[in-house]
């Protein structure tokens, strides 16, 4: 019997994949911005009116969802601006250099590395610190993710996932899965040790690359 709905992974870096579940809640996550002209009609859509005709005047400070935010963003044009969120700012990136592993990422935002990889298509001078602030975080986090993924064999994993992020919680149960499948073919319950399908898309992705 056929699978109703077969998950999609999530787009990488700057891109998203519209067919993935969690590409499309991440979209929803809002951006702190202002109104740098009049916003026909817009008012009902931000919270910002009771009328559809409403419109958003020039100034007006914006919690803007992200897909919202891409589509009205023109740095020639100067329709809206865009601030960032706190946990991508200086003090919160000291922090994570410090020691990435004390902060609650599903707290602070549950799409920590998609969201911030979405905030590059904005025009800021800090871009460049943020890109290497995510990046350091993840290599920073990985390694424990997977070490308490492979730790815990038959035992309830919720304390161990509460603090992460969506991705990290994917890649936490890539490494439960492959923890368990071992045991499995180490107790002769399995014929044969696969590739996990976060391998075969990766392998799937450069072959199409190469091919292109």
């Amino acid at each position: 019997m056929a699978e109703a709905y077969f998950p999609v992974g999530p787009g990488l870096g700057m891109e998203e994949n519209f067919l993935s579940l969690d590409d499309i809640l991440m979209s929803q996550e809002k951006l702190p911005g202002r109104a740098e002209t009049a916003l026909p009609r817009l008012a009902l859509l931000l919270g910002q009116g009771v009328g559809s005709a409403e419109s958003i005047p020039e100034g007006s400070k914006l919690e803007i969802p992200l897909w919202l935010a891409k589509g009205l963003y023109d740095s020639k044009r100067r329709i809206i601006s865009v601030e960032l969120p706190k946990i991508y700012r200086e003090a919160w990136r000291t922090i994570f250099s410090a020691d990435a592993n004390v902060v609650d990422l599903h707290k602070m935002g549950p799409y920590y590395y998609g969201f911030g990889s979405q905030l590059l298509n904005f025009e800021n001078p800090e871009n460049p610190e943020i890109a290497q602030s995510i990046l350091q975080t993840f290599v920073a986090r990985f390694r424990r993710i997977m070490d308490s993924s492979q730790n815990a064999y038959n035992e309830d994993t919720s304390a161990l996932v509460a603090r992460l992020d969506e991705l990290e919680r994917a890649l936490f149960q890539v490494g439960q899965k492959g923890l368990n499948d071992f045991q499995c073919w180490e107790k002769g319950q399995a014929s044969q040790i696969t590739a996990s399908s976060l391998v075969q898309n990766y392998g799937k992705r450069k072959l199409a690359e190469v091919d292109g």
